[in-house]
């Protein structure tokens, strides 16, 4: 049996140590906005906070948890720069099919939390674990901006459907 802090709650699973964190989240859990990608941690579909910080849960195993807080895009919302990045997704919709978005904005959120102004290079930097198979990366890329600034950026999507 191991016990979880998952989104401000504590979870109970009685899964094997080994058990990829998520298979738990999604399987065990319940919770299923994490996505399974690659398997093998490269696309950041899977990525999840631990403490704050993004990892790929897909190769993570539960039993490297400890108790440390595991928040997932379920509950990253509720955090000041998870709000302003799903905010900014809509505004500037950077979503198409929308399959590794969680994992683009888990990780975008943690850049903000700890860049709050980050450069092209830190935006680079941080997502370059998140492969986009939709090529939304100049959308991802202002929505990004955007979130920082709480300015639009270029890409904003009016009402309408128009661009500004």
């Amino acid at each position: 049996m191991v016990t979880l802090r998952v989104n401000g709650e504590e979870r109970q699973a009685d899964v094997p140590p080994d058990m990829p964190l998520l298979w738990v989240l999604r399987d065990v859990i319940g919770l299923t906005g994490t996505k399974f990608g690659c398997g093998i941690a490269q696309c950041g579909a899977c990525t999840v906070h631990l403490d704050g910080q993004p990892v790929r849960s897909c190769q993570l195993p539960v039993s490297a948890v400890g108790d440390r807080a595991v928040t997932t895009i379920e509950a990253i919302g509720q955090t000041p720069e998870g709000a302003k990045v799903q905010q900014a997704w809509l505004a500037v919709d950077v979503v198409q099919c929308g399959y590794c978005q969680s994992g683009q904005i888990m990780s975008a959120t943690a850049l903000l939390a700890r860049t709050p102004n980050p450069t092209d290079q830190d935006i680079d930097t941080a997502m370059a674990g998140n492969i986009c198979r939709c090529g939304t990366y100049v959308r991802i890329r202002e929505a990004i901006k955007q979130a920082a600034t709480g300015q639009p950026q270029g890409l904003q999507v009016l009402v309408d459907g128009s661009a500004a």
